[in-house]
């Protein structure tokens, strides 16, 4: 982000907030800086066919539905930037599963101080991420290079041969959210677009809030929200995670593209939409009790008594219709630095916090045409949280190609359209020849 842009960004999320409007626009880091809407475009039949009920397929039927595995996580990194050493193989887990989409949310990946929630934006930390990203998704591919003995001299990312590439990066404060598609989508990708609502400091600064993005491959919409919502585990803190989620809801806000597009502006009219982060969500119970669940392992009762799950079950108004998958894996939060233990109370020191376990960092989904396979925990010590991640196929609605027409052209389907249509057409024949008339004879 230019710095001029990045030092106006905080005082426009205070402006925004009195006017009730997300920070919404199209600038956002790709790897397409373009603003080229064009796409591959697919022939199809728009016009009403006149030939009878059948020829439906020309209607309705032109679209099929295709599955797309998506990946995705979300990471509080407490505010430690990535090393090179670093290896996220394992959390991406590309050596064993092959996604199509890579959505990854982090947040608090710079220091929540005063300088970088009032001050420009510091993209640095963030462009490492990127790069640590694009080195293990494309990896396998540049390995197969090595081998071949193909290797470009020239290590840019425009000219080495990429099986990954970003869509769309964006960052707020802390929160940063990077999507990436196998480079056969990209043609397919179109109106990608951000939005960012902070919910932090005077219930509008970028300390806690979201970062959506949205696009549409082929047919279907996806919306993606990356969100950091109100910490605190005092009983009653639950009602101001609440109130995040639907202040994001409100004022989260897409270009609609006007009435020939008619794309969708807010969160919950997109085909597809999953909400992850560090949602901060708390277990109401004693932290003793808590602890002692969590050191026997009791998952079930522990999820009896989570605050996300009560809201998601009980079909609160402002979580209706949203889903989780069932949760068979450690509490995510809080580790002490570079351990496996969790933070402890320090007993007689006025002024700690116990910060009980918890699970504080979630994916959910709203509505139809999503499936989870996998949802699951990374192990990386880097922070006091742990990555959490899922694998979902998505059905996406695709026109039908040339091919499929083609298919139908020679379907006995077809052929029996075909035949009506000949015989009535002969009828017709027959009904216009003129007759004989008794004065020629």
């Amino acid at each position: 982000m230019p710095v001029n842009q990045a030092q106006v960004m905080w005082p426009r999320l205070v402006a925004n907030k009195f006017l009730r409007k997300g920070l919404g626009s199209n600038n956002f880091v790709t790897d397409f800086p373009s603003t080229d809407e064009s796409i591959l475009e697919i022939p199809s039949l728009d016009e009403e066919p006149s030939l009878s009920h059948d020829t439906a397929i020309f209607d309705h039927d032109r679209k099929e539905t295709q599955n797309y595995k998506v990946f995705v996580s979300t990471w509080n990194a407490g505010g430690v930037a990535p090393n090179k050493e670093l290896d996220i193989e394992d959390w991406l887990d590309t050596r064993n599963i092959s996604c199509d989409i890579y959505v990854l949310g982090f947040q608090e990946i710079v220091p929540l101080r005063a300088s970088n929630i009032l001050g420009s934006e510091n993209n640095k930390v963030s462009m490492k991420w990127n790069s640590l990203i694009r080195e293990t998704l494309n990896k396998k591919l540049e390995n197969e290079i090595i081998k071949k003995g193909k290797k470009s001299t020239d290590q840019s990312s425009n000219n080495v041969p990429q099986d990954f590439r970003c869509i769309i990066s964006k960052q707020m404060v802390g929160i940063f959210i990077s999507v990436w598609v196998r480079s056969n989508l990209r043609p397919y990708i179109r109106h990608p677009s951000v939005s960012c609502v902070g919910c932090g400091i005077m219930g509008c600064l970028g300390n806690k809030g979201s970062v959506s993005v949205r696009f549409q491959l082929h047919e279907t919409s996806f919306c993606f929200i990356c969100s950091h919502l109100a910490s605190g585990d005092r009983e009653g803190d639950e009602k101001h995670r609440n109130s995040d989620v639907a202040e994001i809801f409100s004022r989260t806000s897409f270009p609609g593209g006007g009435p020939s597009l008619n794309l969708p502006s807010n969160i919950l009219d997109h085909d597809r939409v999953i909400l992850l982060g560090d949602l901060n969500y708390r277990i109401s119970l004693p932290e003793a009790t808590t602890r002692f669940l969590v050191d026997t392992g009791e998952w079930k009762t522990l999820q009896e008594n989570d605050q996300l799950r009560a809201e998601v079950m009980n079909g609160t108004q402002v979580l209706k219709g949203w889903h989780e998958g069932a949760i068979k894996f450690a509490p995510t939060y809080k580790y002490c630095p570079n351990s496996d233990e969790y933070y402890a109370c320090v007993q007689g020191k006025k002024g700690k916090k116990g910060r009980a376990p918890a699970w504080c960092d979630r994916i959910i989904w709203y509505g139809k045409g999503l499936k989870q396979h996998i949802y699951s925990r990374g192990e990386s010590k880097l922070s006091d949280h742990r990555p959490v991640k899922a694998i979902f196929t998505a059905q996406v609605d695709i026109l039908r190609t040339l091919k499929s027409i083609q298919g139908f052209f020679l379907s006995d389907r077809f052929d029996r359209i075909t035949s009506q249509f000949q015989m009535s057409l002969q009828d017709d024949i027959i009904c216009s020849k003129p007759r004989s008339s008794s004065f020629n004879n």
